[in-house]
């Protein structure tokens, strides 16, 4: 038999935009049913086992539902995918990665209340500017103060979340890689940052399929 080897899959293994072009012509449902024929084809075959946290295949239940995803693609989801909750209290991480991951959030931190100030300032003036010219207050609502928050969500998310861990799906889905000794599938650079900094092995949710397919095409 084949060595065994071990991924886990977040969420974006299935829901990456790229992905569905290449497998679905950008239809959901149909690519997330061709990338779980390729993880029973790799399981029986290749030995192959892909696993997720139970809070990840929930978020990723949920997404499906909301696509209204027929039951029998989920049905194959409930038999390819390994549900599992990682020892939380067991897994071993190395404290230089905690003190990295408190001083990365103190810097995001400090850049989304820079944002904030930024922000209320901006609206401030613009707003004080319109009212001194006996704009109505409803169009200074509108045209300032609601572009303002939309402008601020947008920097504000940048600031904060691009490029870290900001869920707990997202920390189950490293905690049992580091587990298992498994490799971690993603779209999220957030996850890719931490995989890499845990020493684990990563691969974009994109390359994923295509690497089954390379190791498939030699053994059938």
């Amino acid at each position: 038999m084949l060595a065994k080897q071990r991924f886990v899959l977040d969420t974006t293994a299935f829901t990456d935009n790229v992905l569905r072009e290449d497998l679905g012509n950008g239809d959901l449902t149909q690519s997330v049913d061709v990338m779980l024929d390729l993880l029973a084809r790799s399981r029986i075959k290749l030995n192959i086992s892909c696993h997720m946290p139970p809070v990840t295949y929930k978020e990723f239940s949920d997404y499906m539902a909301r696509y209204e995803c027929p039951d029998e693609v989920m049905v194959k989801a409930e038999t390819w995918i390994v549900k599992k909750t990682p020892n939380r209290y067991d897994t071993q991480i190395p404290s230089e990665i905690f003190f990295e991951y408190v001083q990365d959030m103190r810097e995001r931190m400090n850049k989304g209340m820079k944002t904030s100030e930024t922000a209320i300032w901006e609206a401030a003036v613009e707003s004080m500017v319109m009212t001194s010219r006996g704009e109505a207050k409803n169009k200074v609502e509108m045209e300032i103060i609601g572009k303002a928050i939309k402008d601020f969500r947008k920097k504000y998310r940048a600031a904060l979340r691009k490029g870290t861990l900001d869920s707990a799906p997202d920390l189950d889905v490293l905690l049992l890689a580091k587990e298992l000794g498994a490799g971690v599938v993603a779209a999220d650079e957030g996850i890719r940052v931490w995989a890499e900094r845990l020493g684990l092995r990563f691969l974009n949710a994109n390359s994923f399929p295509k690497m089954l397919k390379e190791y498939l095409k030699y053994y059938e």
